[in-house]
């Protein structure tokens, strides 16, 4: 199964961070740092959630109705114009339900290394967090995922489930940052390769956007 982070290297993919970025009024270099970081850890937190019975089955009902992929069959006509506020109002919902009050501290560090502020980041991931559980709710219905172990199954697939530790434990770090310098300044030392176990994978090649 391909990884989200093949997903923006895609053709879909750079149509979504073009489209992302024009919508908010950002860099496409920096859009595109902002949605690598942010998609593994907005899946992360999905997983966290999806532990419980009750987050998965939420997650499949969301995924099964509202977010079954069909925001992927138009982006032309979603970007064209101008991102509809219904969108964006479904983005912060979303993403309030999944980072919780860590939402602004995973919104500053991703802002500290990608180069903008963290208030932009915010305008990223209410457009982008739409697109990525359509996204997976189309992985869902390609894949015949019917039941609430199986979104969790696909939510490891996605990330990469035999990633190595390091990867998972810098994703769960981007989770923990609650804004009061410690866990940001431990992220970022990640970022710029003051963990030197971090060499590949994820956090190798987010690294690398930076020029580790």
């Amino acid at each position: 199964m391909s990884g989200i982070l093949d997903l923006l290297n895609s053709d879909l993919g750079k149509q979504i961070v073009s489209g992302v970025a024009g919508a908010t009024g950002n860099d496409t270099n920096k859009t595109s740092s902002v949605l690598t970081m942010a998609l593994p850890v907005l899946m992360k937190g999905m997983e966290r959630n999806a532990a419980s019975p009750e987050g998965a089955a939420g997650l499949m009902g969301a995924l099964s109705n509202k977010h079954d992929g069909s925001i992927l069959d138009n982006l032309g006509g979603l970007f064209s114009g101008g991102v509809d506020e219904e969108v964006k109002q479904d983005g912060a919902g979303i993403l309030g339900h999944i980072l919780g009050n860590k939402q602004e501290g995973v919104q500053q560090v991703i802002g500290q290394k990608a180069g903008i502020d963290a208030s932009a980041v915010a305008n990223i991931l209410k457009i982008a967090a739409p697109i990525l559980m359509g996204y997976l709710g189309k992985q869902k219905n390609q894949q015949n995922v019917n039941s609430s172990n199986g979104v969790v199954d696909l939510l490891g697939g996605l990330l990469g489930g035999s990633s190595a530790a390091s990867e998972q434990n810098f994703l769960e770090k981007v989770l923990d940052a609650d804004g009061d310098g410690s866990v940001i300044d431990d992220v970022a030392g990640m970022f710029l390769g003051g963990d030197k176990k971090e060499t590949g994978g994820l956090g190798g090649m987010i690294g690398g956007l930076f020029g580790k």
